[in-house]
């Protein structure tokens, strides 16, 4: 269904009308809507799965069956919730943040394919589009934990910008491997290169590196230093309640769909399909991919103690980054090899 609202946003319509405010207007509620519906099905399905690892019984009541109504609960939870900001804190800016951390995310969106003629916009530095937007949601969390006027909630937002900055070096590097090897910055360039194999299969280690980075940018356990709850509280979002709580959380899963999207574009072919099995869509291609990937994400949090601070910076300057300019030096002996 996302799928087909893709295509004719991108398609269909462009094709129906020469009228470029009534496309751009098409395209932004496809967007729009993709990023409202996916990343909530990876938020039930991060309940479910974490109710299974850790026999947790909680979100399995609400709803006849299989706790299915547990999303509909928690909306109407943050919904009843009072808006509450301190009274110290910087009203504009702390109201401000949520937005901040979310829009990034849904602005990624439009250049991420879902299939052959599936995308918003084909930039030809998508890529670098894509790295760019990256780096902005960390602002919201420098607001939201300076704005709220509160020790802790700072102690997390700067965790959190330290964290972007030691990890967000390896993450460029794996990519800029992959953009050598398909000697292109587009995303749907990207994907067409792997039509006869996955990038997964030449760049293994670049494949790793670029996830272990996208989930510590997404402050994902076990890389939730910034909101340890047993040392600050819940870092940057210990003052936020209702409705601003949850666009933090909405911003959260929406990065969890668009890291998934873009490492799938990156590494595993996007919309490609396995050979064999053209007979699937391109977009039922690539949307399972990203819900294997945000799997595989929700999976590390149930499975990874949290690492101390010393250890996630020392992993990432020693550990990752020399890693990835390995991984970029193979790279350029094999092209340079091959022609």
């Amino acid at each position: 269904m996302i799928g087909a609202v893709a295509v004719l946003a991108q398609s269909a319509v462009d094709d129906f009308t020469s009228n470029f405010w009534l496309s751009l207007l098409i395209k932004t509620v496809a967007v729009l809507g993709f990023f409202l519906v996916v990343p909530l099905v990876v938020g039930y399905m991060e309940h479910k799965v974490l109710a299974h690892m850790q026999a947790r019984l909680g979100p399995m009541e609400a709803g006849v069956f299989h706790g299915w109504a547990q999303l509909v609960a928690d909306g109407v939870k943050f919904i009843q919730k009072e808006d509450v900001v301190p009274a110290a804190a910087d009203r504009s800016v702390f109201s401000l943040a949520p937005a901040v951390a979310m829009i990034p995310y849904i602005v990624t969106l439009v250049v991420l394919p879902l299939g052959a003629s599936v995308w918003a916009l084909d930039l030809d530095v998508g890529v670098f589009f894509v790295l760019a937007m990256s780096s902005v949601g960390v602002l919201g969390v420098l607001m939201a934990g300076w704005s709220s006027a509160n020790k802790f909630s700072l102690i997390g937002a700067l965790r959190a910008a330290a964290q972007l900055i030691a990890y967000e070096l390896p993450l460029v590097l794996a990519t800029a491997a992959v953009v050598m090897q398909a000697a292109s910055m587009s995303l749907v360039d990207i994907s067409e290169a792997q039509w006869q194999y996955w990038f997964v299969l030449t760049q293994p280690i670049g494949f790793v590196i670029f996830m272990i980075a996208a989930v510590a940018e997404l402050t994902r356990p076990p890389f939730d230093m910034p909101v340890a709850d047993s040392e600050i509280i819940f870092g940057a979002y210990t003052e936020y309640t209702g409705l601003k709580f949850a666009f933090f959380l909405l911003a959260e899963y929406g990065g969890i769909v668009v890291m998934s999207g873009v490492a799938a574009v990156l590494y595993l072919g996007g919309y490609q399909p396995l050979r064999g099995l053209e007979m699937i869509p391109g977009p039922l291609w690539m949307m399972g991919k990203i819900f294997a990937l945000s799997f595989v994400i929700i999976w590390l949090r149930a499975t990874f103690p949290r690492l101390r601070e010393d250890q996630l910076q020392r992993f990432a300057w020693i550990g990752l980054t020399p890693l990835a300019l390995l991984q970029i030096l193979v790279v350029a002996v094999v092209k340079v090899a091959v022609k």
